[in-house]
């Protein structure tokens, strides 16, 4: 029933999308996305809901000692913020390949790589926004500073950005796959340890109160590069998996 309604509701605003500029055409995409998310809200909140079970098991597993738990706050957020972002992306591009929605985008007349990214926008707000809102109580909860709560949410919002955008590569390659999860995973985990690395490096620099500016120099240079090339290996990746 849900793949019938999201049938009827692309059906209904491809003339919108074919007969107008690329706005209004990312405009209707997203409004799409927006209202198919809501109607899916648990399938929305369950890496959201992962990421707090992952961050608030590690004080209760260990000691309950301030120093122990602020050494394994960066490793334990961002580890629980990237398998959280593997979770969420098996359903990126599956649906809509099989209800034949990426066809329609692919032959509207717009370009693919500007209306998949508009769909990893989307994505990102459904699922890396509200890991980046929650994310301050995770780290009160590791025993993180509140000063350096800030720091840790602007590598987390940049880091996000580019797990979203390279995931999105992976999700378009595997769209096609019954249970590709292990797949994704395995093609996504490699393209990601830069994040992991320099995310983890910036959140402990933070919490010990070293200037973090280098590895967050380094997170925005590779959110740019990924916002910059993403998209157009995420469209190359689709139209492979169309064909």
């Amino acid at each position: 029933m849900n793949a019938r309604q999201d049938q009827v509701e692309m059906t209904a605003a491809e003339p919108q999308i074919e007969g107008s500029g690329l706005g209004r055409a990312v405009v209707a995409l997203v409004r799409r996305d927006l209202r198919v998310a809501l109607r899916r809200s648990g399938d929305t909140l369950q890496p959201l809901g992962f990421f707090v079970i992952v961050t608030t098991l590690f004080p209760l597993a260990l000691q309950p000692e301030a120093s122990l738990l602020r050494d394994i706050a960066p490793a334990a957020l961002w580890v629980g913020a990237l398998l959280a972002s593997l979770l969420a992306l098996d359903l990126l591009f599956r649906e809509d390949a099989q209800d034949g929605t990426l066809e329609q985008l692919a032959l509207c007349g717009q370009p693919l790589a500007s209306l998949v990214l508009a769909k990893t926008a989307v994505h990102w707000l459904l699922t890396g926004l509200p890991l980046v809102l929650v994310a301050p109580l995770a780290a009160l909860a590791l025993a993180v500073p509140p000063a350096a709560v800030p720091a840790v949410l602007a590598a987390l919002v940049l880091g996000s950005v580019t797990l979203s955008l390279i995931g999105a590569v992976g999700a378009g390659l595997t769209m096609g796959m019954r249970r590709n999860g292990s797949l994704l995973a395995i093609l996504v985990l490699p393209l990601v340890v830069p994040v992991l690395i320099f995310g983890a490096r910036a959140t402990a620099f933070a919490i010990s109160g070293e200037a973090v500016a280098a590895p967050l120099y380094l997170l925005g240079a590779m959110a740019v590069l990924a916002v910059t090339l993403a998209p157009f290996a995420v469209a190359a990746a689709v139209r492979i998996g169309l064909e």
